[in-house]
């Protein structure tokens, strides 16, 4: 995977071309009706750059699946605006593919035709789709796979497939929740690693919603912490951890400390006690502990 296929450089084209900026001003997102009304996401401003991968983290129910509705255009803000390379966010669009939890592909669909469904939607010749279709089933490590049903894939390879479909639209900006929530640990990581490597190719904005800490460390340029419900983001990390990111990040010190301030983030009520206070061993044996917290 050294060399561009035409489709990977036309993707990179249009991320250099600075399109995928994210606008989000005072938003908030009302659900329900009457007694039943709440607010989902409240008072919400922020800014993603084009390209940028930002991870939105928060416990459950805290409102960041709806905010990620809210982007992808499902729902219609209550209060404050989105906006996409200064265009408001009025419905969905192609232009902001969106990967969910579980996959939504076509089971009586053989692979390639899964992911090269939506450029049949556009009228493409089927020899171009399938093509086309052929270079990102290449980029996601499923060359081979394209006769396969997706019942005959792993839930992992499921993912790839879905990845894929998404990125052939050529999106500038992909959403998306908890993507990898219900697989193996195993597994989880070897999709976060393949996920880094198609975006550094592609580039492509990334907005991530996850409620696992590692994840959005090892993933994000920037994490936006989300409260309880209401949502609102109240803090913002940036990361400087090199790219490529490798797994030994996990057990570094840097990456530890930045885990228990966003711990202490998510549970403000806990008292967490520095592991290696609790040690024998010392802070070693401590880094090898907090990575299974």
């Amino acid at each position: 995977m050294n060399q561009l296929s035409p489709l990977e450089s036309e993707l990179l084209a249009q991320a250099s071309a600075a399109t995928g900026r994210i606008e989000i001003d005072n938003l908030t997102i009302r659900l329900g009706e009457g007694r039943q009304a709440f607010d989902a996401v409240q008072e919400v401003s922020l800014s993603i750059a084009p390209g940028e991968f930002v991870c939105v983290l928060g416990p459950s129910g805290c409102g960041k699946s709806t905010l990620l509705g809210a982007l992808a255009g499902h729902w219609r803000p209550s209060q404050g605006a989105i906006r996409v390379d200064g265009d408001p966010v009025a419905g969905p669009h192609p232009d902001r593919g969106l990967v969910f939890q579980q996959h939504t592909l076509f089971p009586w669909k053989k692979v390639l035709d899964n992911v090269a469904f939506g450029l049949k939607m556009k009228g493409i010749q089927r020899q171009e789709r399938r093509d086309s279709a052929r270079e990102l089933l290449d980029l996601v490590g499923l060359a081979g796979f394209e006769d396969r049903y997706p019942i005959q894939l792993s839930g992992g390879m499921q993912q790839r497939v879905e990845i894929a479909r998404v990125l052939i639209n050529q999106p500038r900006v992909m959403l998306m929740d908890e993507p990898f929530g219900a697989l193996d640990a195993q597994t989880r990581l070897k999709m976060q690693e393949l996920l880094l490597e198609v975006w550094a190719r592609v580039k492509t904005t990334v907005v991530f919603i996850t409620h696992d800490i590692d994840e959005a460390l090892f993933l994000a340029d920037r994490i936006l912490v989300m409260s309880p419900r209401p949502g609102r983001i109240i803090e913002e990390l940036r990361l400087d951890f090199a790219r490529p990111r490798h797994p030994d990040l996990v057990t570094s010190p840097e990456f530890m400390r930045l885990k228990r301030h966003c711990l202490q983030l998510l549970h403000p009520q806990a008292r967490i006690v520095p592991l290696e206070r609790l040690s024998p061993l010392g802070p070693q044996a401590a880094a090898h502990a907090n990575h299974n917290v």
